[in-house]
């Protein structure tokens, strides 16, 4: 059974940040950078708490960004933003 940790409590549907392996500690505002984001990316791809393997393959992508050193919030959510990549492809 995987484990899963509420992060962050959300509005009406509990946003849950799934982790399955952390090689690393994470500091309470590191936590706070990857939840903000990891929230923004699945409201952007419309991840709902049902979609759970893809928000988890998301949550690891974001991690391993978040331990190599890709730290700022808005840099992390840039790096997997749909819209930041479509914008790319027709510029």
């Amino acid at each position: 059974m995987k484990e899963q940790i509420t992060l962050s409590p959300g509005g009406g549907e509990e946003s849950v940040m799934p982790f399955t392996k952390c090689s690393n500690i994470f500091t309470p505002d590191d936590l706070e950078i990857l939840q903000k984001v990891f929230d923004q990316l699945c409201n952007e791809r419309r991840l709902a708490l049902k979609d759970g393997d893809q928000r988890e393959r998301l949550a690891c992508e974001v991690m391993e960004a978040f331990q190599n050193g890709v730290t700022d919030e808005v840099e992390l959510w840039r790096l997997f933003s749909k819209r930041r990549m479509a914008a790319m492809r027709y510029a």
